[in-house]
C-alpha cells in the first residue's frame, strides 16, 4: 500500500501535533543523544504529518532503510521480511481525538515518530537487520521467534542507554509515551544491564507498563551482542529438542 497524504484530515494533522507537542518537550532530558539528533535529520516537527515519500529520500541516503507503508500490525513473516531488506513497515493512520491517551493498536505516532529517527544510526539498523534476517531463518519455529520476540520487545521497543553516566530511552514503546518516559527512568521499576541470557529468559506483557529495562551502553555493544544472540538462541532450541526426545 501507499501512503496517499492528501486524505488526511485537519483533525489527523491536530492530533498529531498534539501528539508531538506534549511528549516533545520529555525528550531532551529523557531520550538518547541518537534520537534527537535522528528527529531533525529527517525534519520531523509538530507542524505536519511526515510525509514517507520526502522521509525516504533522507533515510536512503543516510543508512540506505525506507519506511514501508502497511495497513496495520503484519504477520511475523512479512515483518522480518521487510526488514531484512531494509524497510520499515509503518502504518498510514493516525488515532482519533478520542484516543490521544490510549490506543490498543500502534499508529503512525508510535511506528513513525518514535521508530524513524534512530534509522538514522548505522549500528542501530544493522543490529534490526541483523535480528530480521534470524527471523526470517527460524520463521518455521514458533519457540525460537517468541525468544527472538523477548530480544526485540526488551531493546528496539523499551530499551534504555547509558550516556555520559545518564539512563536514556531509545525504545519506541517508551519514546511515544509520555508516562512510560518518565516511568521507566524512575525507581519504581528494576534496572538490569543489557545480557542477552537473562532477556531470554524474561517475559513480558503488552497491556501495562514494564516492570524491568535493560541498560546498554552503545548501540554498537547491541550490534556485537548478534553473534551470541544466534548462539543463545540456538542453544535453548537444542535444549528443548532434546527434552522431547
Amino acid at each position: 500500500m501507499k501512503q496517499i497524504y492528501e486524505n488526511y484530515t485537519a483533525e489527523d494533522q491536530n492530533v498529531w501535533k498534539i501528539l508531538f507537542d506534549r511528549q516533545f518537550p520529555n525528550l531532551p532530558e529523557a531520550a538518547t543523544g541518537e534520537f534527537m539528533t535522528g528527529l531533525k535529520k529527517v525534519n520531523f516537527t509538530a507542524e505536519k504529518i511526515p510525509n514517507f515519500e520526502e522521509t525516504n529520500e533522507i533515510l536512503r541516503g543516510l543508512t540506505g532503510w525506507e519506511i514501508y507503508a502497511v495497513p496495520g500490525i503484519v504477520e511475523d513473516d512479512l515483518f522480518f521480511d521487510l526488514m531484512a531488506n531494509k524497510k520499515f513497515p509503518a502504518t498510514t493512520w493516525v488515532r482519533k481525538m478520542s484516543q490521544l491517551d490510549y490506543l490498543e493498536e500502534p499508529d503512525m505516532f508510535h511506528d513513525v515518530f518514535a521508530h524513524i529517527p534512530l534509522l538514522a544510526n548505522q549500528a542501530f539498523v544493522d543490529f534490526l537487520q541483523a535480528i530480521s534476517k534470524f527471523g526470517q531463518e527460524w520463521i518455521e519455529d514458533p519457540w525460537a521467534i517468541h525468544l527472538l520476540s523477548r530480544i526485540y520487545w526488551f531493546t528496539i521497543e523499551f530499551g534504555l542507554i547509558r550516556e555520559n553516566g545518564e539512563l536514556k530511552i531509545y525504545g519506541a514503546g517508551v519514546l511515544s509515551s509520555s508516562g512510560e518516559t518518565k516511568y521507566s527512568l524512575g525507581n519504581e521499576p528494576e534496572h538490569h544491564e543489557y545480557d542477552v541470557d537473562h532477556i531470554l529468559d524474561t517475559t513480558y506483557r503488552k497491556d501495562k507498563m514494564q516492570d524491568r529495562y535493560f541498560i546498554i551502553d552503545s548501540y554498537e555493544q547491541l550490534y556485537n551482542s548478534i553473534p551470541e544472540i544466534k548462539e543463545k538462541i540456538e542453544l535453548r532450541l537444542k535444549e528443548k529438542a532434546a527434552a522431547v526426545n
